[in-house]
């Protein structure tokens, strides 16, 4: 342990270099969230979708300028360790009255982790915990801009607080009927407290700020009556006349957890004290993680920072073997688990069969383009980590010699630390959210004789792929296995080396037959393109099961035709922007279903 001393000019202009990159970064971030705001009061969905690609490359960008400062202006890769320590202490000195110290904390890892040496990388010169609390951090500007608001009506004035509300987030394009649409939301709250004694306490709090996404605002609270909290959000949408409307009222965890789902793209949110904001949600969801929420809001660096913060507690308190993950293995990813810990750790392997046509940064572009694209609550969110040590004791000899076959260049074992312990470090890995495979949920249903499992299994396994098709997305490989289900039931595509734009393909009829020997031939005898896709083909390696094959075709026999996947690749073509809702068609208020229900109109564009 160093001196506790603060004797260093050059440590204090370091970390004061250090944390103008940071500022320079959040200023940015905010920025470009807040403008989401005007894309949306100008319907501007594609100005919407290219932000949210391109804020999520601000982070690495912010901390190689960083580093590149660093390096010219005081040339720290030179600078000895005592140096380095006194930054740390400088660093923490200058977060005292920060607004984001936590996000700031994470930065400082990022930038000094790429300077020293992993020897390093503990408490004495990185943040491997928190130094300074974010508990009860304040604005220093006007009430009005205080992380929620509350509210005080009575039962007789719910509505034109509702009104109030919406009105206090001053969108610049007017509402269809705003005192209708809270006329519609109070109905709904008063089905949940009409029987409910209102107590002295009863309030709404309101976090200040929209939660935008695609092409949705989201008004996110909680109503506080005596002891009991109630979870709310509510989606303001464009109509087809280009007015406002509130389309549902959400009410509950279960239904704020779909709105953040790890399978949606992340929220466009102008905060100022984000951990405040973090400490609200998680009040409305207390079993989600926070690494999560930071990472819905579009923080998804803290959320890594949580996330493997979470991960090494629960080895500390875990004893069981990372071991082979259960399931069909894949040709292209090497899949383990620890059965204790609910994710799975993927490894690109180093060789792949003739029919996978593939690279290795071929399929980090493929996962790389699912980080930046809309998922529209249907492709698992990754978290993409590097040089990942495990201890040599907690990995079954199955599953190292498992990575030793087929992904030998990702594997380093070996006493790195000269500690005397012996670690697993894996080079590069990828890390999701476990879910049950759907062959194995379907099968599992078929044993217990369950036909209505089976039935919304196999019904939103074609609303999976049609929300991914919506959203731009072909799948590529549509097997079973390729999809998982949630803890909620939804089924969610988690396979993505062999995932397009929909608009990259060409989506063709099989040709009829010319000859007799063509017809009886078992190879195919036409010429097929790179991009080609025959959806007709589908039907034999999905539909192989009777009882499967009759639900698939009552409910998606569109997808084995190529004019269905034609017309909406023309649609997108033509600048359309579909409407994916994070919550069930029947959430919204019945005005509104009918108008969903009805046939798409003439191409929007933006």
């Amino acid at each position: 342990m160093f001196p506790q001393r603060l004797d260093s000019p050059l440590a204090y202009d370091i970390a004061k270099a250090m944390l103008d990159g940071f500022n320079r970064h959040y200023r940015l971030f905010r920025s470009e969230s807040a403008r989401a705001k005007h894309r949306f009061e100008t319907a501007d969905w594609h100005a919407q979708q290219r932000a949210q690609r391109e804020r999520i490359e601000f982070y690495d960008l912010r901390v190689k300028e960083a580093v590149q400062r660093l390096e010219k202006e005081f040339k720290a890769g030179e600078q000895t360790m005592d140096v380095w320590h006194q930054v740390k202490l400088h660093y923490i000195g200058l977060l005292i009255d920060h607004h984001q110290p936590e996000l700031a904390e994470t930065f400082f890892n990022s930038v000094t982790t790429k300077i020293l040496h992993r020897t390093y990388f503990h408490n004495d010169f990185i943040f491997v915990r928190p130094a300074v609390s974010t508990e009860y951090i304040e604005n220093d500007e006007p009430s009005a801009t205080a992380t929620y608001r509350s509210y005080y009506p009575t039962r007789e004035t719910l509505q034109e607080n509702v009104v109030r509300i919406v009105d206090n987030f001053r969108l610049q394009r007017p509402f269809e009927d705003l005192e209708r649409d809270a006329g519609l939301v109070v109905e709904a709250i008063g089905a949940r407290l009409h029987h409910v004694k209102l107590r002295a306490n009863f309030q709404v709090q309101v976090l200040s700020s929209l939660f935008f996404r695609n092409k949705g605002a989201y008004v996110v609270g909680k109503i506080i009556n005596g002891f009991s909290e109630l979870p709310f959000a509510l989606p303001i949408l464009h109509d087809r006349q280009g007015k406002l409307v509130i389309d549902a009222c959400l009410f509950g965890e279960d239904e704020l957890q779909m709105l953040f789902s790890f399978a949606r793209a992340y929220f466009m949110v102008d905060m100022g004290i984000p951990s405040a904001y973090v400490q609200f949600l998680r009040s409305l969801m207390p079993r989600k993680p926070r690494g999560e929420i930071y990472s819905a809001l579009g923080l998804a660096k803290q959320g890594k920072t949580l996330f493997y913060r979470d991960f090494l507690y629960h080895l500390k308190h875990s004893s069981d073997k990372f071991r082979i993950a259960p399931g069909i293995k894949g040709m292209v990813m090497l899949v383990f688990d620890l059965p204790s810990f609910p994710y799975v750790f993927k490894v690109i392997k180093d060789l792949y069969p003739p029919q996978k046509d593939t690279t290795r940064e071929q399929i980090q572009g493929k996962y790389l383009l699912v980080k930046q694209h809309d998922r529209v609550g249907r492709m698992a969110d990754t978290l993409e980590y590097s040089e990942v040590a495990f201890a040599r004791e907690r990995f079954e000899d199955e599953l190292i010699e498992e990575i030793r076959k087929f992904a030998p260049s990702q594997l380093e074992i070996g006493d790195r630390d000269g500690d005397g312990h012996e670690e697993v470090v894996i080079k590069h890995l990828y890390i999701e959210r476990r879910m049950i495979p759907l062959n194995i949920y379907l099968q599992e249903a078929f044993d217990a004789g369950e036909p209505a499992q089976v039935e919304r299994a196999v019904l939103e396994y074609g609303n999976a792929i049609k929300d991914l098709v919506a959203a731009n997305i072909f799948p590529g490989d549509m097997l079973w296995k390729n999809f998982g289900v949630t803890r909620n039931g939804k089924v969610v595509f988690y396979d993505y080396d062999e995932i397009e734009y929909l608009t990259d393909c060409n989506f063709r009829q099989v040709p009829l037959p010319r000859t007799e020997e063509e017809e009886m031939s078992g190879e195919v005898w036409y010429r097929v393109g790179p991009r080609d896709v025959f959806p007709e083909t589908f039907e034999p390696f999905l539909l192989g099961n009777p009882a499967v094959r009759e639900v698939f075709m009552k409910h998606h026999a569109d997808l084995l035709d190529p004019a269905f996947w034609q017309g909406h690749k023309e649609r997108i073509l033509a600048g359309h922007v579909h409407d994916v809702f994070p919550y069930d068609r029947e959430k919204r208020f019945a005005r509104r279903q009918q108008a969903h229900d009805a046939p798409v109109p003439q191409v929007q564009h933006a």
